[in-house]
C-alpha cells in the first residue's frame, strides 16, 4: 500500500511532462519533480527560485535552499537573475508550470499565503510571497494543499498570489495574462481542476477516498459530478518512491 503524501506525490508527478520546465517549491513538489524524472519525464527541466537550474540531488533537500539540490545543476544564478529569466521565459511560453502552496485557497484558485483575518489586525501571519506571486501571475500552476474546510474557503483573506480571481475574464480585467492561470489542486483526497467558468471541480479521488469526503472538507460548494477515481501508483513507481526518490521517507511519511 501507499501513505496519502505518496499518493499526493505521484499525483504532482503525473503533472510533469517529458521535456518541459517546471518551477518547482519546497516539500512534495521536490518530490514529484524527482520522481517524474526518474519514471516518465527523464528530460523535464527543474528550475528553483533560488536560481539553481536542473539539480539532480542525490538525497532529498529539505528545501530549495539546501546546497544538496546544487548537485549537477547546469546553472547556479543569483536570485536577481532568476527572477529575471522566469519574467521573460514565462511571457515567452518557456516555463510550463509551477508549483505552489499556500494557507488558504477559493474556488478560482485565488491563494493567500499572507494572512488570516484582517490584513492589519490579522490573527495569524505567515512568511507571503516569496516568489510565489510572480510565478501566479507569468505561469501555469500546480496548487499543493492540505484539504481542509479552514483552507478551502469561499474568499481568501488576501490574495498573495493570484489565480483566475472570479471567473474567465478576471485574469484580463487587471491586466495579467488571461491564458494562464492554475490547472490542478494535489490534496491528500484527490485532485480538482478548473472548468471553463474558471472554477475548481472535483476530477479525481484517490483510491479508497469518497466525493463526500472531499465535499465535508471543502468550505464552499464544489463540482463531484465529473469526478472518477485516480489510477492507482504501479509496484515500480512505488519502489522507485520509495527506494530512490525518498528512501528516508522524509517527505512521503
Amino acid at each position: 500500500m501507499w501513505t496519502s503524501r505518496q499518493m499526493m506525490a505521484i499525483a504532482l508527478a503525473r503533472q510533469v511532462e517529458d521535456g518541459k520546465t517546471y518551477i518547482i517549491g519546497t516539500g512534495l513538489p521536490l518530490i514529484g519533480g524527482a520522481l517524474a524524472k526518474n519514471t516518465h519525464a527523464p528530460n523535464a527541466n527543474l528550475i528553483f527560485e533560488t536560481g539553481l537550474m536542473e539539480g539532480n540531488p542525490q538525497e532529498v533537500p529539505t528545501s530549495v535552499s539546501d546546497l544538496r539540490i546544487c548537485y549537477q545543476s547546469s546553472v547556479l544564478w543569483p536570485q536577481f537573475r532568476f527572477f529575471g529569466y522566469e519574467a521573460i521565459a514565462a511571457r515567452r511560453g518557456v516555463i510550463a508550470a509551477g508549483f505552489l502552496g499556500g494557507a488558504q485557497i477559493d474556488p478560482y484558485g485565488n491563494l493567500n499565503s499572507t494572512s488570516i483575518g484582517d490584513y492589519y489586525h490579522p490573527s495569524a501571519r505567515f512568511s507571503g510571497s516569496g516568489g510565489a506571486n510572480g510565478i501566479a501571475t507569468y505561469c501555469d500552476t500546480f496548487i499543493v494543499m492540505k484539504h481542509e474546510k479552514r483552507r478551502f474557503v469561499e474568499h481568501v483573506d488576501y490574495i498573495t498570489s493570484p489565480g483566475w480571481i472570479d471567473g474567465p475574464d478576471g485574469r484580463a480585467k487587471r491586466g495579467l495574462a488571461p491564458d494562464k492561470g492554475p490547472r490542478a489542486v494535489v490534496t491528500e483526497l484527490g485532485v480538482m481542476r478548473f472548468g471553463e467558468d474558471r472554477r475548481m471541480y472535483l476530477a479525481e479521488v484517490f483510491p479508497g477516498v469518497t466525493a463526500e469526503q472531499i465535499v465535508e472538507n471543502t468550505g464552499f460548494a464544489i463540482d463531484v459530478s465529473r469526478a472518477v477515481e485516480a489510477e492507482p501508483p504501479s509496484e515500480e513507481v512505488l519502489r522507485i518512491l520509495s527506494e530512490k526518490v525518498d528512501p528516508l521517507r522524509i517527505m512521503t511519511a
